[in-house]
């Protein structure tokens, strides 16, 4: 398990090439927000987390627990899970929108085009928007 990267893994740099090569700008790992965000775009006030479907439970083939040792596993698993939601519900509470890409969605640009491109466009809109008016 020492191996296992908390940060810059595989599915993450496929997120961050997609945003880069559509000319979106962002930061990484901010220590100052709750759960320290895999990606975070302040101006639209976006925060993107890079879930591994093992480490964080997602419903899909590689998100399967183990079938042994589950009296470790079993906890670590739904502790992950918990923190989680409590980060998300955190973020959220301070303005931000929070969205979670998944390992296995990361192998299909049209899925996260689907996910990125509503909320990236929406964001910018607002923002156009509101500079016209003031």
């Amino acid at each position: 398990m020492q191996a296992v990267k908390t940060e810059n893994t595989g599915p993450e740099w496929i997120v961050r090439r997609f945003l880069h090569s559509r000319g979106y700008r962002y930061r990484l790992h901010p220590k100052s927000l709750p759960g320290r965000p895999d990606i975070v775009l302040p101006g639209r006030r976006l925060a993107i987390f890079v879930h591994g479907c093992f480490w964080h439970s997602h419903d899909c083939p590689k998100g399967r627990a183990p079938k042994s040792k589950l009296d470790y596993w079993g906890p670590k698993l739904e502790a992950n899970r918990e923190r989680d939601v409590r980060k998300a519900s955190e973020l959220q509470a301070q303005g931000w929108t929070v969205l979670t890409i998944w390992q296995c969605e990361t192998t299909n640009e049209a899925l996260l085009v689907e996910k990125l491109l509503p909320l990236l466009t929406r964001e910018q809109n607002a923002i156009d928007s509101s500079s016209k008016t003031g």
